[in-house]
Parts: structure tokens; sequence; C-alpha cells
């Protein structure tokens, strides 16, 4: 069975991620979603709250017969492969700067594994601008992120902010 680990801190998960979870999910026999523990990158929603709205989201693919799922882990990433059975590591790129710091940690995971590749996939053209660190200071200013998430990511982000109105241009 090919299992496909698609890691990342998922704060929110995005309609860019979704894009390449559903895209990667035919590639793989199984995919798993790892949502990481990083207090580094100080989180919005905890990573009980991440890894229920990843699950959630993932819910609308499980029904479209994709085997899907979504596990929080803290531990080391090759460590988390290795416990699930992962056959390969997947890995969205948005722009040349991701590539150059993917391409790194691809370098440094194959020579920790190299029985794990790293697989790319480019962002699709209409997702590659998304970004959670964006969406989430979008939504904090009160703007509209309705394009860049799902309506559930939405709402948490509302109430998170407080923001009932949103700013539309």
């Amino acid at each position: 069975m090919r299992t496909g680990i698609y890691p990342g801190t998922f704060d929110p998960i995005t309609l860019g991620h979704m894009d390449i979870i559903q895209r990667g999910a035919r590639l793989f026999d199984r995919l798993i979603v790892g949502v990481a523990y990083n207090p580094d990158k100080q989180p919005l929603f905890s990573l009980e709250e991440r890894v229920a709205q990843v699950d959630r989201e993932l819910a609308k693919l499980r029904a479209k017969g994709l085997d899907v799922s979504a596990e929080p882990f803290s531990n080391l990433l090759m460590a988390f492969v290795v416990e699930h059975k992962g056959t390969a590591i997947l890995r969205g790129i948005r722009a040349v700067s991701d590539y150059e710091y993917e391409f790194q940690m691809a370098s440094m995971n194959a020579r920790i594994n190299p029985a794990v590749e790293t697989v790319f996939l480019t962002a699709s053209e209409g997702q590659h601008f998304i970004a959670s660190r964006l969406v989430k200071e979008i939504a904090k200013l009160g703007g509209d992120v309705s394009g860049f998430v799902s309506p559930d990511i939405n709402q948490a982000l509302r109430e998170v902010y407080k923001t009932q109105e949103v700013i539309r241009f």
C-alpha cells in the first residue's frame, strides 16, 4: 500500500491545502494529513482544534471514496512517516521561495531515510497565493477570507477574531 504523508501546521487549513490534499490523494492508496504541534509558530488554533478542522474538511473527500485521514504529531517528521508506514512525503509548492526551503528539507529527509521519497505538487493556478499566515491577517483585520477557506473555517476565524461583518472590496 502506498501511503503518503502531507505534514503541516494547517493553522488554519485553506483551500490551497485542500487542493494539494485532493490531488495528492489520487497519487496514493492512502493519504495521512499530519497536523504538526509546533509552538514556535504560535498557532491561532490549538492542536486539537486544528486536527478536528482538518478532519471535518477531509470528510468531504472521504465521501468521494478517497482514503484520507488527519493525525496529530509532535515528533520528528520521519519518525511519524515510519510510524504510519508512509512511502512518501507530500509537499505543496507555491513559489520559488517555497522550493528552496522544501528542497533542503527533502534532502535532509532523504539522508535520514532514503526509502521515503518526497513528492512535490505545485499549487494550482487559482490557489498559489493562499497562505495561512495571510488568511489570518486578513481575517483579523475584518477582511473577507471566504475565497480562501471553507465556510466552516471562515466561521471559526470570525469567532476567534469576533468579527461579524466582513469588509468586501
